[in-house]
């Protein structure tokens, strides 16, 4: 009987407990959303393994995984695209997963973010190994961390305790998050880099859309700005050579399984813009790879309905415009025979 009591007690002040925790956080304007894991890739990837030749598959770094929407593709295209993009990462591994570990032979869209996708071929280097450790937990990871993923999604969609990003923002809430921003005294001075708060929704199927705070709060989105610019500065010169050999071999493979590969340069904006401007021009790195690849291939800034749009934090299009982009982009393939087997508008 004691026991039976104990455990009613202790049942009882988890729920209250838990309550308590999760009122305070929703009382601190956080909602739930997915966390943006590799278990969640490599749900995704899965599915390459049974696509046809009429099916897409977006890769590319967080500006594709932004301003591609995945139900505003399906809505103009019949079609629900296999959102394969990966936040502050090369393209370059997962593409080459695609080509090398596959016989997709379908249409893949790069979204190309110059920094990023010019930026290494070094396997240690965190635009690589972050892309790579998707590839690699899909091929090695267990039944036991599978079933884990599986379970915690109706949790993670309905708990906003149980945000945890691998990205490691500066405002998740599991333990070891609250703890990193914990310091005592100047033993372990603050970072330089300005704290990155979570400015994305994720959803399945995978996809990726901008918090509507990000373009209502301007300071908000200036905290975001900051961390651009900090990245900017800080970043080693991009390896063009190297990164071009590599995705070109690629390249070769994937035309001769008869596939189509397709190149998106997604939009920025302000300072964001400048400094690629300045830092990878276009004629040194998007027109030279364009020659080299000789696909299709898609800047914003040559369509008049893209080439104003504006990123609220100066690197991504909030839900509306991305919504937008991805009607216009489907538009422009289509009117340029770049998408076979897809539905009329």
């Amino acid at each position: 009987m004691k026991l039976k009591k104990s455990l009613i007690i202790a049942i009882a002040i988890t729920l209250i407990a838990t309550i308590a925790w999760e009122t305070y956080w929703r009382s601190k304007g956080f909602h739930p959303t997915l966390n943006d894991e590799k278990a969640l890739w490599a749900m995704t990837r899965s599915e390459v393994e049974s696509t046809t030749k009429d099916d897409v598959v977006i890769l590319g770094s967080s500006r594709a995984y932004f301003d591609i929407q995945v139900d505003q593709w399906k809505k103009s295209t019949g079609k629900v695209p296999l959102q394969l993009a990966s936040t502050g990462s090369s393209p370059l591994p997962t593409f080459h997963d695609i080509v090398n570990n596959t016989d997709f032979n379908g249409t893949v869209i790069v979204g190309v973010t110059p920094g990023l996708f010019f930026s290494t071929t070094f396997p240690k280097a965190f635009p690589w190994e972050r892309p790579q450790s998707k590839v690699d937990h899909y091929f090695d990871g267990t039944y036991a961390q599978r079933s884990n993923f599986l379970l915690s999604v109706p949790l993670q969609q309905n708990l906003v305790l149980m945000s945890a990003d691998e990205e490691e923002w500066a405002d998740d809430l599991d333990l070891k998050s609250l703890l990193r921003n914990v310091h005592w005294g100047e033993r372990t001075p603050p970072p330089a880099q300005p704290p990155f708060y979570n400015f994305a929704d994720v959803s399945i199927p995978r996809n990726m859309s901008m918090m509507p705070r990000t373009v209502t709060d301007t300071a908000f989105a200036n905290s975001i700005i900051k961390v651009w610019h900090f990245f900017g500065k800080g970043a080693p010169p991009p390896d063009k050579n190297a990164t071009t050999e590599f995705f070109m071999k690629d390249v070769e493979k994937f035309k001769n399984k008869g596939g189509n590969l397709i190149l998106v340069r997604p939009p920025s904006s302000g300072g964001v813009r400048m400094g690629e401007k300045m830092g990878l021009p276009r004629e040194k790195f998007w027109d030279s790879l364009v020659n080299v690849a000789k696909v299709k291939s898609y800047h914003f800034e040559d369509y008049d309905q893209l080439k104003n749009l504006t990123c609220p934090e100066e690197s991504h299009l909030s839900l509306e415009d991305a919504n937008y982009f991805t009607k216009e982009l489907v538009r422009i393939l289509k009117e340029d025979n770049a998408l076979t087997n897809q539905k009329p508008n």
